[in-house]
């Protein structure tokens, strides 16, 4: 079963993230070797379909990643789009809201990140957050929670129905892998620098987030916003799970390289320049 069906949130589900394994590994990565050999195959196609999305200039790739601290979302984004040409891809990363943002409504900050024509752009966390925090810290009603979440999906249609393709993905990791990880980045002088006693603050929290990104799964998992549930113990079948899901969505737009300007073609009669191929590059779909 192809990852985007098998770790897709269906809209209108109960999500209990204790029935998802995060140690599990995508058929696509039953062992690092195999995962190695499925990134092999996937990233070149997904270089070569963002280039076809830039060059056609209509479509736009929104791509969220969500999980708790040391999921791997710096990790993922380093993986997936190490060959992609920068030019037409970008990450916005949102953190505490600064006073002027807080000044405003929540999405405020938000929606100048958004993609363009012919952009892919990669929210490492995103406006998810101001839900999430609040609410595992409690410091925002449940009614305004709810509020926040009707806003969201208004947000995210409103995205959709622009030509905005949105992907949402959850990389889930369970407690003792987090703790691992922290101490790994203790063990490794060149990840001190990552290293934040805010993330061993936030572990008494865990059951409250895990609530908290239970009720905003079930809630904004839409057909034109789905959330994706990608085991995240093994971090190169993650990034499979990641790649395989937006190669498809991006196979799936049917783009075309446009044809060559008919003012151009009459300019290049006009200077005795040789004519160009009249056939038009076709879809490529398949990436």
């Amino acid at each position: 079963m192809h990852p985007a069906k098998r770790y897709r949130v269906r809209p209108g589900r109960k999500v209990r993230l204790g029935r998802w394994d995060p140690a599990e590994r995508c058929e696509l990565a039953r062992t690092d070797k195999a995962a190695r050999a499925s990134l092999d195959d996937l990233l070149p196609r997904i270089d070569r379909l963002q280039a076809l999305l830039w060059a056609e200039h209509r479509h736009r790739v929104l791509l969220v990643l969500q999980g708790m601290d040391t999921a791997g979302k710096d990790a993922t984004i380093r993986r997936v789009f190490e060959g992609v040409n920068p030019q037409g891809v970008s990450v916005a990363r949102f953190g505490p809201p600064t006073p002027e943002e807080a000044a405003h409504d929540f999405l405020w900050r938000v929606h100048p990140h958004v993609p363009g024509a012919g952009e892919i752009t990669i929210f490492n966390r995103s406006h998810y957050e101001d839900v999430l925090w609040p609410r595992a810290h409690r410091v925002i009603s449940g009614k305004e929670v709810e509020r926040r979440l009707r806003a969201i999906v208004d947000f995210e249609r409103m995205l959709a129905e622009e030509g905005t393709t949105v992907l949402k993905c959850y990389l889930h990791i369970d407690r003792a892998e987090q703790a691992r990880r922290l101490d790994a980045r203790l063990d490794d002088p060149t990840k001190h620098w990552k290293f934040s006693v805010h993330d061993l603050a936030e572990r008494p929290l865990w059951d409250r987030y895990t609530a908290a990104y239970e009720e905003l799964l079930e809630r904004t998992s839409t057909d034109r916003a789905p959330w994706f549930v990608v085991p995240s113990n093994a971090p190169l079948s993650r990034d499979v799970v990641v790649a395989a899901i937006l190669h498809r969505a991006l196979a799936r737009l049917g783009m075309s390289y446009p044809p060559l300007d008919p003012a151009v073609r009459g300019q290049l009669r006009k200077l005795g320049w040789r004519a160009p191929s009249t056939q038009r590059a076709g879809p490529r779909t398949r990436g």
